[in-house]
């Protein structure tokens, strides 16, 4: 394998930052110092220029199988790579759904083949699998997926017998999407009682309400905790669940961990006037008074990760009415950008933006060698010019849906060179493919 020598690199890792080179060799990260005088057979200069560790997002919908004419497993990871994520974590909710070791496995084979970013996949539960659950191999796959809210499918959880059996048996980490399905419904029935199907796409946040989320989430931090379970609570969006993380102990020691998402942190329930159905997405975007407490929920270590929950529809089936319009929003290109647009505004600093997004899903589960800058581990990073500004248009959008609620924005930052195990698979607007990601591997309990 080749080896890349990057050069005087300002590297932000592990709550600071330091000027230096970092030699890549055979996948890994083999030296990093102020200054080193080695053979490469690739060489950049990176002066003035920020090496940060690749992103992994926690938290994605690749569309595959089933729904390959939104999304797949060839398009999504290069849009992810153009965007400085070097790895992903992949939800069950395809068709069908991974609900068994076999489809689940089938879903690895299909990365392996196609993706050129680096990858796992949720093991869905559903009402009735828990003994395929069970069968899954904490070292090999990132954790179990549990719908405790409005899904398609099989993939709701609402049997309390069956939601006991997941948390107390259960070793690996539980993700969970938490939206209280009664009172959803409730709210639903309620808006068209009094509009049909017009139904105002403001009324969003008011029907996948604050109260539903909480909950939820409640009830699932109540099994967490009745029974020791690894939770982590996926795109928090209410400052009323903020109080029900805790900030006092290391990210490794957490049991109980929580994320927040790019869209939540940067929109708000004003936004859908100008942008309508684009930003519909479940949990909801919510009111201003919401968005204003996440950020510092964040940076006080309520919540943990930063991620996207990346979820492409076409642009024809999100022009629909609102019961119509499916929920989820594009978002796995642009997600350092929007972070980085609060760095530009003094909001967060470099290395807490590669606290939350990089060192943070690496430790949240337990990824072996990956989320750091640091010497032995896989060479993922991403070269980024903070004063470069670009704006974001069709042309540069590598989304197969092929739009972003983003269009027509001016960035300030831009990720130049993108690598993946050790292979440069994005620079300077090309992706070079000749090489795919590798499947994380986790260390477990």
């Amino acid at each position: 394998m080749s080896s890349i020598l990057l050069k005087q690199a300002n590297i932000v890792n592990r709550g600071a930052i330091k000027t230096g080179d970092i030699l890549i060799k055979d996948g890994r990260i083999e030296r990093i110092d102020s200054s080193i005088d080695a053979q490469a057979t690739m060489e950049l200069n990176c002066e003035g220029k920020y090496v940060i560790p690749g992103i992994i997002d926690d938290q994605v919908h690749f569309r595959e199988p089933g729904l390959t004419h939104k999304a797949d497993l060839y398009t999504e990871p290069r849009a992810a790579v153009a965007g400085g994520v070097t790895s992903f974590m992949e939800m069950p909710n395809t068709k069908p759904p991974a609900l068994t070791q076999e489809l689940l496995e089938e879903k690895y084979l299909t990365a392996r083949r196609k993706s050129l970013a680096n990858y796992s996949f949720f093991m869905g539960a559903s009402n009735d699998n828990i003994e395929e659950v069970l069968k899954t191999d904490e070292k090999e796959v990132c954790g179990i997926k549990v719908f405790m809210g409005s899904s398609t499918g099989n993939m709701l959880v609402d049997d309390e017998k069956t939601l006991e059996a997941i948390f107390s048996r259960c070793p690996l980490l539980i993700a969970t999407h938490c939206e209280d399905e009664a009172t959803i419904r409730k709210n639903m029935e309620e808006a068209r009682n009094k509009y049909g199907e017009d139904v105002p796409i403001g009324l969003h946040p008011l029907i996948r309400s604050v109260e539903g989320c909480y909950l939820s989430s409640s009830m699932a931090v109540g099994l967490a905790k009745k029974h020791g379970t690894r939770l982590h609570i996926l795109h928090i969006s209410t400052k009323d669940e903020l109080d029900l993380f805790t900030n006092g102990v290391p990210l490794r020691e957490k049991l109980i961990t929580a994320e927040v998402c790019v869209h939540h942190l940067y929109f708000n329930s004003k936004d859908y006037e100008r942008l309508g159905t684009q930003i519909k997405c479940n949990p909801a975007v919510k009111g201003p008074e919401h968005q204003e407490a996440l950020m510092p929920a964040l940076l006080d270590n309520r919540l943990d990760i930063v991620a996207t929950d990346h979820a492409p529809h076409t642009w024809e089936e999100k022009q629909q009415s609102y019961f119509n319009a499916p929920s989820g929003v594009p978002l796995v290109q642009h997600s350092l950008n929007v972070m980085l647009e609060f760095y530009q505004k003094g909001q967060i600093s470099l290395e807490r933006i590669v606290e939350k997004m990089c060192h943070a899903p690496a430790e949240c589960f337990r990824v072996k060698e990956r989320g750091y800058l640091d010497e032995g581990y896989w060479a993922d990073l991403a070269i980024v010019d903070l004063e470069k500004e670009w704006t974001v248009e069709k042309s540069n959008i590598y989304y197969k849906c092929g739009w972003s609620p983003f269009e027509g924005h001016t960035f300030k930052g831009k990720v130049e060179t993108t690598i993946v195990s050790g292979h440069i698979a994005w620079n300077e607007g090309r992706f070079f493919e000749d090489k795919k990601g590798e499947r994380l591997q986790f260390l477990g309990r």
